[in-house]
This record gives structure tokens, sequence and C-alpha cells, in this order.
């Protein structure tokens, strides 16, 4: 969760100093960043289907152990 913080931070960052220079931010519109969540939905699907089908677990990355 920690590097999506600080990457989600660093990306405000960058917004406040486009905007105190008067800049337009060189990011894609919503639009294409929907597409790119569509994407990485869609590559999920299929192994997730395949657990599914087999009647498999589906594998999920989990926190570190604390011990």
């Amino acid at each position: 969760m920690k590097p999506y913080l600080l990457s989600l931070g660093a990306g405000l960052l960058a917004g406040v100093l486009y905007s105190l220079l008067n800049v337009r931010s060189p990011a894609p519109p919503a639009i294409a960043l929907l597409g790119l969540l569509g994407m990485l939905l869609g590559e999920q699907m299929l192994p997730v289907a395949k657990h599914l089908v087999a009647k498999t677990p589906v594998e999920t990355s989990s926190p570190k152990d604390p011990a």
C-alpha cells in the first residue's frame, strides 16, 4: 500500500507544480486512462476464469508475514 500512496503523493505534487507554472499536464485524457484500466482488468480475467473452470483456488498476493 505504501508504494501506491507514494505514487499518489508524487502525482499530486507534480500536479501542483504544473498548476503553479501554468502548463498543461502531459497525462493522457481520462478516456485513455479508462482504456488502460480495462486492459488491466481484462488481463486478470483469463487466469481467474481458468481457475474457476478447473475449480482450483485462485492465488492472490498477500502482505508479508510479520513474524
